[in-house]
């Protein structure tokens, strides 16, 4: 804001009203592939194109069988980003691979596109010895930092003031690089919110921050979430650059978080992309949306499938065939499912590892404490048997 904005004046009393701010949502590809009339194609090789359609298909296939593995009795608990896959692969591939992301917990996509294997996310859902994170986080709470993804926390927003945090880091070492954080609609009502996108706009630093914006934070539309247009106007109330896009249409999105990361990176300003999309699954394992929605609702939104309208672009691209198309899925179904078999045979972590990594040696309390679970496992070994079984091989 410059001087003379600060002191222009008006001799008329005349109020604004917020709903005269209308931002209009950016779209490229109809849902039969073709893109609008007018609309410029972002500059999208092959080769990234089929790694962003196959990375879209390996999170589907993957959350498809995890959620029948969770119904199963396999795996305590799990969520869904189908219906998400063009907003939550689209960013990552439009970014540098040393970019920090700081997901909320549906950004599975992200991961898959930057190289997270399926032995990776199989070890976290199981919680099992390999787990970067020794047990010690429910399922979906992934991490890894060689890919730049900073391990998910369960509270909602809390990732967004430490991504303006990282951030300003970013700019203070002049590495060219910038921080993306991912959340929902419904994580966009948290004070956190607002903190970090003031603090960002006056540090003036480089961070995306992308709202998913899925029509539901959990069971609560959005209609009774805020009266204003969306998450896009707040942003320009912290005076910085924002775009709504469509969450499904996967050029939308790429062409977005590429211009965002040019302005984030090189004019050292944050941007806020809110992704206009539909959570056609459940909130989570836990979760029945028939409480809350319609059929008809979803119906609607599975006709607007994000897989589907980037298919369709492929196959006129001719980068594509129906044959690839079904062996992919086969394949991925395949090695998700064996995968996972062998996944859930690993051993659980050692109870040690419980307390370690927070001190550089673990305090006396820590391992009087630990002392004290051991007892009590060994005091009630059939309600631990997997953890019992390790203390008597000790």
């Amino acid at each position: 804001m410059t001087a003379d904005t600060k002191n222009r004046a008006i001799h008329s009393l005349r109020f604004i009203r917020g709903d005269e701010l209308q931002i209009p949502t950016y779209k490229v590809l109809k849902q039969d592939g073709t893109p609008y009339k007018g609309a410029k194609l972002p500059d999208l090789d092959k080769h990234t194109a089929l790694r962003i359609y196959k990375a879209m298909v390996r999170t589907r296939v993957l959350d498809e069988r995890m959620l029948a593995a969770q119904r199963q009795g396999r795996l305590s608990f799990y969520m869904q980003s189908t219906g998400e896959e063009a907003t939550t692969v689209g960013f990552a591939a439009a970014l540098d691979d040393e970019d920090m992301i700081m997901a909320q917990y549906r950004e599975q996509g992200a991961l898959v596109y930057r190289g997270f294997t399926l032995e990776e996310f199989m070890n976290q859902l199981f919680s099992n010895e390999r787990d970067y994170g020794k047990g010690r986080q429910m399922p979906i709470h992934y991490g890894s930092s060689k890919l730049h993804y900073m391990t998910i926390s369960s509270p909602l927003a809390t990732q967004i003031p430490q991504a303006t945090g990282y951030a300003y880091g970013q700019k203070l070492a002049g590495d060219g690089k910038c921080t993306v954080t991912v959340f929902g609609e419904g994580a966009a009502s948290e004070g956190d919110f607002h903190a970090a996108l003031n603090m960002a706009s006056v540090l003036k630093v480089p961070v995306i921050f992308l709202c998913r914006n899925n029509g539901y934070a959990i069971s609560t539309p959005s209609n009774e979430q805020f009266a204003a247009d969306g998450i896009a106007p707040r942003a320009l109330g912290y005076g910085m650059h924002t775009i709504r896009v469509d969450g499904n249409d996967i050029l939308a999105v790429y062409a977005a978080t590429v211009e965002a990361r040019r302005i984030a990176v090189e004019e050292n300003e944050p941007v806020l992309i809110e992704a206009m999309s539909y959570r056609l699954a459940a909130h989570s394992s836990s979760d029945d949306p028939s409480g809350y929605r319609s059929k008809k609702e979803e119906e609607n939104w599975a006709s607007k499938d994000p897989l589907s309208r980037m298919k369709q672009w492929l196959l006129l691209q001719e980068w594509w065939s129906e044959d690839e198309d079904k062996q992919l899925y086969d394949i991925d179904r395949r090695d998700v499912l064996a995968t996972l078999k062998e996944c859930e045979k690993h051993p659980i972590p050692k109870l040690e590892e419980m307390i370690t990594d927070v001190y550089d040696v673990p305090p006396p309390l820590l391992k009087e404490q630990l002392e004290q679970l051991k007892e009590h496992i060994r005091k009630y070994p059939e309600a631990y048997p997997k953890t019992a079984g390790r203390l008597d091989n000790e």
